[in-house]
């Protein structure tokens, strides 16, 4: 399947608790395979995104963009968390954890709002982040590289 094929993402708006809290741990997931054509299959072909300071329109610029990322930020797992929903629109926090190729670890924390078409596809995605230099033994996500374990501790169980 290309990103041009999909056509619908459930769970589909208007959101409930239960599903709001579905749509983010399979964004977790996806996002988690640190596989920007996966990633990029949940946006609709004219997403747009603020990424901190970096304006991202359409899935093509997605894909650059999470290339980019990922090539910087090695390691990575991430963690998100459902802050608030209503209708199409889901708030999330977030925080993940990398290093770069000096070996030097992060934890980056962050804030997203998220709005959806009528197909479940995100539509828009505005998103706040802060990296924090940390030392590795400071690190809280030493799961296997994927899917975060069904068992593993959340950003509020985790004190973040």
């Amino acid at each position: 399947m290309t990103t041009a094929e999909v056509t619908n993402r459930p769970p589909l708006p208007p959101f409930t608790r239960e599903s709001a809290i579905q749509k983010v741990r399979w964004a977790e997931d996806s996002w988690n395979t640190r596989d920007p054509g996966i990633v990029a299959l949940a946006y609709t072909i004219d997403s747009r995104w603020r990424n901190c300071s970096e304006f991202i329109n359409g899935r093509n610029e997605i894909l650059a963009f999470l290339s980019r990322k990922w090539a910087k930020e090695l390691d990575y797992r991430l963690i998100k968390e459902m802050w608030a929903f209503t209708g199409n629109r889901i708030a999330v926090r977030f925080a993940y954890e990398w290093h770069d190729h000096s070996r030097r670890w992060h934890r980056s924390y962050g804030n997203e709002n998220w709005e959806f078409n009528d197909d479940g596809l995100m539509s828009t995605r505005q998103a706040s982040i802060n990296d924090l230099p940390i030392v590795e033994s400071e690190r809280k996500y030493h799961w296997v590289l994927g899917h975060r374990p069904d068992d593993h501790s959340g950003l509020s169980d985790l004190g973040l």
